[in-house]
């Protein structure tokens, strides 16, 4: 084939396609002007923040928190017009309720130090006021654990740390980068950002353990565990593995690095150290996971059966409030809506938005939405409302400004957001990366052959704020939240009003992971 002809048919195969698709998205440059002076104009950012951080505050999977959070958010659906509204059941949780009412810990001797500290969710509660000595306990593995047998009875039990501070000359809060943002662009190689398996298997080894030390010092009668996890004197926020029916487990307590290692040093010196600490938690029934939901609904004759939706995960950890992980996310999507209310849009197809009950456990509240409405999960047959999935977007980077979007490998979808995204390229949204990321709810959507992605975001200072106690309403920048709120309004109206449904990713025959190069 002479190379003229060879070039005209790969025009024809490849970019003609996608070509076609760009000049067919009927970009409606006028109401994108009306969503963009209502939502830099005339915001209610502000306002939905404070309801979901400091008035419910923060929202644990099967809190009582988490109950208020869901409460406000339908009431202020109603409140904003969105019709449908309910707080649905996703699925059962396989933990009871946990609230924490009261956590106190300081360190008496050698002397008088208060301490910043937070309990390790779903752990129990102390005696009363523990007033005792501190030991440092070193297990490496089950055999160590014979040479503290019969000594750790009402002691505060120190384990050694496991990650120690260095001076970072970064700064706390950043945007990308154009460099950043170039090389976000490009295809990643190799595994899209997968740990290597043995990563896995060192986790699972290490929380193994991590368990069995905990079953001992409780069978020991040890009055509370210390851990070391956390920052600038700011502890962190995670769980222990328990489920209802089993014994509770011994409190356990965060301590940052810095109060962790004074006491480790001192007691490395051979010198005695004391504390008093009290942690007051509560367990309760509480065994579903729910979502909060509302729309506006299609006015198409047809396609209004099909929906468009846009989410984020309403539950939090238990310090803090949850404000950038991810009530931010929420309250984006709130405002969107309510953005798409204001100016009477019409969207041909029904624009959903869900908020996600139980995403830190695993992704629950979507993973019982797909199951309930989308894929039967034993089965893996597609349940009615599967072909009238039309695309999914979500927000769970922090609080910073939309730079682009994920494609989750979709090349299909690339001339179409290109086009979106012009009438914002002087808002810094110009960055569209072909790659996957992971690690919230759009993978479910993704997981079972449906188009759902992530917008990226500048991550600000959200490493600082993530998980930890410092996730409040002052992590919030108003400002990138009013920017996220236009662009997913525009993303969202435009999907509802496409001739077709956004395209997923074309079926591929399925193939083993270890047919993988280098798996």
């Amino acid at each position: 084939m002479k190379l003229r002809n060879l070039t005209a048919a790969v025009f024809v195969m490849f970019l003609l396609p996608a070509l076609l698709t760009a000049q067919n998205e009927n970009v409606d440059l006028a109401m994108i002007y009306k969503i963009k002076q209502e939502g830099l104009k005339y915001s209610q950012i502000e306002e939905l923040a404070f309801g979901l951080t400091d008035l419910t505050g923060p929202r644990l999977t099967g809190s009582t928190g988490m109950t208020r959070g869901n409460e406000w958010a339908k009431k202020k659906m109603e409140e904003l017009g969105f019709q449908n509204v309910r707080i649905e059941a996703a699925c059962d949780f396989s933990k009871p309720g946990w609230d924490n009412l009261k956590t106190y810990a300081a360190m008496t001797a050698p002397y008088y130090s208060n301490f910043a500290c937070n309990p390790v969710a779903w752990t129990g509660s102390t005696n009363g006021l523990v007033k005792g000595e501190v030991v440092l306990v070193d297990i490496k593995s089950e055999e160590d654990m014979t040479k503290y047998k019969g000594k750790l009875s009402g002691k505060i039990v120190l384990l050694p740390s496991t990650a120690q501070y260095e001076v970072s000359f970064e700064p706390l809060a950043s945007r990308y980068t154009d460099a950043q943002l170039a090389d976000m662009a490009k295809r990643s190689e190799g595994r899209s950002g997968r740990r290597p398996r043995m990563d896995f298997a060192q986790y699972a080894a290490m929380r193994a353990l991590r368990n069995k030390i905990s079953e001992f010092l409780s069978n020991e009668g040890a009055a509370v565990l210390l851990n070391s996890s956390g920052t600038f004197n700011v502890p962190r926020s995670n769980s222990v593995s328990y489920k209802k029916g089993e014994k509770e487990p011994l409190a356990q307590l965060n301590l940052p690095v810095e109060a962790h290692g004074r006491m480790e040093r001192i007691l490395k010196h051979n010198l005695p150290v004391e504390m008093e600490i009290e942690i007051q938690n509560k367990f309760f029934d509480s065994p579903t996971v729910y979502n909060v939901i509302g729309e506006i609904p299609g006015t198409d004759k047809i396609l209004k059966n099909e929906v468009v939706m846009i989410g984020a995960h309403i539950d939090s950890w238990h310090g803090g409030t949850g404000a950038a992980d991810n009530a931010s996310g929420c309250i984006v999507m709130m405002e969107a809506l309510r953005i798409l209310k204001a100016i009477d849009a019409a969207p041909k197809r029904t624009i959903r938005v869900a908020l996600w009950g139980g995403e830190e456990e695993g992704y629950l509240g979507s993973r019982g939405y797909a199951d309930k409405y989308l894929v039967d999960p034993k089965t893996k047959e597609h349940k009615p409302d599967y072909d009238k999935f039309a695309g999914y977007f979500n927000m769970d980077n922090g609080s910073g400004r939309y730079r682009g979007i994920y494609l989750q490998e979709n090349d299909v979808i690339r001339p179409v957001f290109e086009e979106w995204m012009k009438p914002f390229e002087d808002m810094g949204v110009t960055t569209i990366s072909p790659n996957n990321t992971s690690g919230t709810d759009h993978v479910t959507f993704n997981g079972i052959g449906l188009p759902g992605f992530q917008f990226i975001q500048d991550a600000i200072e959200y490493g600082r704020g993530y998980h930890t106690v410092m996730d409040t309403y002052e992590r919030l920048v108003m400002e990138d939240l009013k920017y996220n709120a236009v662009i997913t309004a525009v993303f969202a109206y435009n999907a509802a009003m496409r001739t077709a449904k956004i395209p997923a990713k074309p079926v591929m025959k399925p193939r083993p992971e270890s047919e993988r190069p280098g798996f």
